[in-house]
């Protein structure tokens, strides 16, 4: 499947496993993806974005993706839900945060490094490489370039999805803006 990324697409793989060892993270994770989406330059995922203003917010939705970590990853509407069950995760955190330090539970392991010395990638972050390469397919694109990546990540419902929508990026907009290719990505 590599074989088929777009030089600026390996570039963002590159640069996610770069955040993940930054972060510490034992594994790649969909976040990691998005921060380098977001460090992207002169690319048609970096032109969508700014076309949707995302690219002038790009603090926010870096502090939004920190925010979460330190919610142990729990989106948004995940944290909603278990206030519904009278689960207050914001108390959590502040609790463990006290015990164990502030980001005790982002995740940020070194120890959790693969013997090879390589990032492996979670299983989330695989579904966007492998939902990339469906909405290349579905677009009749030959190869599969960041803006697909781009496509793939809000498709998947979690962190990055939830904090892209806030700030107006979704499958609809990024569509009009990039053209929605020869058929309709796949959900």
């Amino acid at each position: 499947m590599f074989e088929r990324f777009t030089k600026d697409a390996r570039a963002v793989v590159q640069g996610a496993v770069e955040h993940a060892e930054a972060a510490g993270a034992g594994t790649v994770e969909p976040e990691h993806l998005l921060l380098a989406l977001l460090d992207r330059e002169g690319s048609r995922a970096s032109f969508a974005l700014a076309v949707l203003g995302a690219g002038e917010h790009q603090d926010a939705v870096r502090q939004e993706l920190r925010d979460a970590r330190r919610r142990a990853g729990l989106s948004q509407a995940e944290t909603e839900a278990l206030a519904g069950l009278g689960i207050d995760v914001s108390e959590i955190v502040a609790r463990v945060e006290e015990a164990h330090g502030v980001g005790a539970m982002s995740g940020g392991r070194k120890d959790r490094r693969w013997w090879s010395g390589h990032r492996s990638f979670s299983r989330g972050a695989k579904d966007v490489l492998e939902k990339a390469l469906r909405v290349a397919v579905a677009r009749r694109d030959r190869h599969i370039g960041d803006e697909h990546l781009l496509l793939a990540l809000v498709l998947r419902p979690g962190v990055p999805a939830e904090v892209l929508a806030g700030h107006g990026v979704t499958h609809e907009s990024l569509t009009r803006v990039l053209g929605d290719g020869a058929g309709e990505a796949c959900a």
